[in-house]
């Protein structure tokens, strides 16, 4: 039995897409899997991930998405693994595609969405499980604030976002799951970056993916935020993430067993992770 790893380049996108489909997760669609495996950003990395090929056939995939982040005064080439999925009977073969991930030893490696057993493999290959305690809090509905302005405008967004968060809004804008908020008073402002997200098959939750501008105006505002999460994005129930956020706070719970979520590599500190350039922002389920 022939049985090789390759790189996932540009022309092998859509089958690798259609294996994803098929194998990983049929509730999205190959189209979606495509998206994830075209970023739409200019920065996307030396391939598309690694595949295992049986002869002509393709039998795993590990996707990777690759994006280039700040972290003090210095640029950081990341290399997020999105989706892993090999056919049962070439499992022996799976440590082979994460290896030759790993061997690309320029990037941090992020897994944002490890599953069962991939959550120890990752801590035997030199990954750290990141702090994601998060409280569970409903989003209540809220009068507006005078002065202070919430909106999903892109108008909006693209005239007052500067910077980093400017940049970040131009590569998410057209991400399939990221969405996007400005919270505006006078000069100041905050932007969150969100995804609808499901949890027990319920599609009722905000996750944050990043929390840019004033996090002290986005921490006066929680209240004004949730409320608009629920009116206008029918989601009752936010993810606060207290490392993401700076803070976590509303009526709710706190999760005993918050999502994992791991990192491989010191050139990005923990405090600078956010879930931006990855499944998370790139595809819906």
């Amino acid at each position: 039995m022939s049985v090789s790893v390759v790189p996932i380049a540009d022309v092998d996108a859509r089958v690798a897409a259609e294996f994803l489909h098929a194998e990983l997760n049929p509730g999205v669609t190959a189209d979606a899997w495509l998206r994830l495996l075209q970023p739409p950003w200019a920065d996307s990395g030396p391939n598309r991930g690694w595949m295992l090929k049986h002869d002509d056939r393709v039998v795993g995939v590990y996707a990777a998405v690759y994006s280039t982040r700040q972290a003090g005064d210095g640029d950081v080439p990341v290399c997020n693994l999105a989706a892993f999925c090999v056919r049962e009977e070439h499992r022996m073969h799976s440590v082979r595609l994460i290896r030759a991930l790993l061997k690309q030893r320029e990037f941090v490696f992020t897994d944002f969405s490890p599953s069962g057993n991939v959550v120890g493999m990752n801590e035997r290959l030199g990954f750290r499980r990141l702090d994601t305690a998060t409280r569970l809090v409903i989003n209540p509905p809220s009068l507006p604030v005078r002065d202070v302005r919430v909106t999903d405008d892109p108008a909006a967004l693209a005239a007052v976002l500067r910077g980093r968060d400017a940049e970040i809004h131009r590569d998410h804008r057209d991400a399939a799951a990221a969405r996007h908020l400005l919270i505006q008073r006078g000069e100041d402002y905050a932007y969150l970056v969100f995804r609808a997200h499901t949890m027990k098959r319920l599609r009722l939750f905000a996750l944050p993916l990043y929390a840019g501008g004033s996090r002290e105006l986005l921490s006066a505002q929680w209240r004004a935020v949730r409320g608009h999460l629920l009116l206008r994005h029918g989601l009752p129930f936010t993810l606060a993430e207290r490392r993401l956020l700076g803070f976590a706070r509303g009526i709710g719970r706190d999760l005993r067993e918050p999502r994992t979520r791991m990192i491989r590599g010191e050139a990005l500190p923990d405090v600078e992770v956010d879930y931006l350039y990855s499944e998370l922002a790139l595809v819906g389920w």
